[in-house]
């Protein structure tokens, strides 16, 4: 993506009314009041919403030609100028309030609904209209997301284009299709470019995904944008939970006859649209998923996933010292004789396991493993991480929050799961199950709005005591 500057400290308005613009401005007034007169003309009500929608593909085929700094005045002009009429809004809503609890409260509710649709909702509905159209506004808020941050006036438009995503991407307008090596070519390039959990290497990786026998890959489809996954699950059909990510992606390993797995693992979720972020279709995914497999397999009892732990090494770099606070005399000492530090420090311990990913280097009695000391407490902390940390009473770790807000619970940790440089760079190659019981999701689900978190009896003996 192409830098841009800083926003301008005037507003569109402002510099509308002028005739020079200022060394912090990309569009003239004269050349700004030019695009707001065809973003106006796409939503003229004497046009017919053919003849809208053919205005506004002309907007987007000049915005396609401009430069970054003029696409963010496109987006100024649009968040700025087609707010809904606030007169008739606050009218709105004191009548709806006078009317609250009367025969007339039905009316007025739908007059403040009507006072509520803004010519800005109209606007970007007209550039739906064409082909293309939604393909423009996905990947036009894909661009502004970086920036909302540092200009606070695109907000309504943002706003609104998560708004009417949430709609038109509801899960019953998608497709769920499956994705196999008979797919397009063009389609499984995508799963290549779009894979976010575990790069794929090139064509022997991705067949060996794509592998009738034991794999399955599914995705959401959506009609106005043909061959382009939305969101895509890669599915493992093996005869247990699976421990560590390197199997699964082993092309020269032995696969377990897809009639006769027992086992479900989803090892890679990944969103593939930056544009669509806040709208929430994962959950439905792996629900439609699950009920396509046990329609095919019948012997599948076990759905989990293997998961990776992305905001682990972070969180413990801030909460390492206090962890560590909570351990006994005898404890303490081991640690600190293994790291070289007594009593044992922060700086100290995650040097220590920093080290151990290179544990050719090490002295086998020094060596970190799960049954050390060391790593022992490390598990400890990941199940605190995971199973206790919560913010507004949401897990903090996203992969966390994603599967725990559909149901399933934490069902086991699994060290060196991922021993890749990104897997030790995100929770010192820790990952986790997490295991989707069909029939207490939504008992889960229940006890996470309660801020409890639902988990095995495994992962409750590792919480630290006291």
């Amino acid at each position: 993506m192409a830098t841009i500057a800083k926003p301008s400290a005037r507003t569109t308005h402002e510099r509308l009314k002028v005739t020079l613009r200022k060394a912090d401005e990309e569009m003239s007034p004269r050349a700004l009041r030019k695009v707001l007169a065809a973003l106006e003309a796409v939503i003229d009500p004497r046009v017919s919403e053919v003849e809208g929608g053919r205005r506004a593909h002309d907007v987007a085929v000049a915005y396609a030609a401009a430069d970054p700094a003029v696409r963010r005045d496109h987006w100024a002009l649009m968040s700025e100028h087609f707010a809904a009429d606030a007169k008739k809004l606050e009218a709105a809503r004191n009548q709806h309030q006078s009317a609250v609890g009367t025969p007339d409260e039905a009316q007025a509710e739908m007059r403040l609904r009507r006072a509520l649709v803004s010519p800005r909702m109209r606007l970007l509905q007209r550039f739906a209209v064409e082909p293309e159209g939604m393909r423009f506004l996905v990947d036009l808020r894909a661009e502004l997301l970086p920036h909302i941050k540092s200009d606070k006036r695109l907000l309504a438009l943002d706003a609104e284009l998560e708004h009417l995503f949430s709609t038109w991407f509801d899960v019953a307008f998608l497709e769920l299709r499956r994705i196999d090596w008979d797919s397009p070519a063009s389609l499984i390039e995508k799963l290549i470019r779009y894979e976010a959990v575990h790069d794929i290497k090139g064509w022997p990786d991705v067949k060996n995904r794509l592998d009738d026998s034991d794999r399955r890959c599914y995705g959401f489809f959506h009609p106005r944008l043909p061959n382009e996954p939305l969101i895509f699950v890669e599915v493992a059909l093996v005869d247990r939970i699976s421990e560590g990510i390197t199997p699964l992606l082993d092309e020269a390993a032995a696969a377990v006859p897809a009639a006769k797995a027992t086992t479900a693992i989803f090892y890679s979720i990944s969103n593939t649209q930056a544009g669509l972020r806040g709208v929430s279709f994962g959950d439905s995914l792996i629900k439609r998923v699950v009920e396509t497999l046990q329609g095919e397999l019948p012997k599948l009892k076990v759905f989990a996933t293997l998961s990776p732990i992305p905001g682990f090494r972070n969180w413990l770099g801030k909460n390492a010292t206090l962890l560590l606070g909570k351990l006994d005399d005898r404890r303490t000492d081991a640690i600190g004789q293994l790291v070289g530090s007594l009593p044992p420090t922060a700086d100290r311990v995650l040097a220590a396991l920093d080290e151990s990913q290179h544990a050719e280097t090490q002295h086998p009695t020094s060596r970190i493993d799960a049954k050390s000391p060391l790593g022992h407490w490390l598990l400890q902390a990941a199940a605190e991480y995971l199973g206790r940390s919560l913010a507004d009473g949401k897990p903090l770790d996203p992969v966390a929050r994603f599967h725990l807000g559909n149901g399933a619970r934490i069902e086991r940790l699994n060290w060196a799961g991922d021993p890749s440089a990104k897997g030790h760079k995100q929770s010192f190659g820790l990952m986790v199950n997490y295991l989707y019981d069909l029939k207490r999701l939504d008992k889960h689900r229940a006890w996470l709005a309660d801020g409890k978190v639902a988990v095995s009896g495994d992962i409750d003996g590792l919480f630290f005591k006291g």
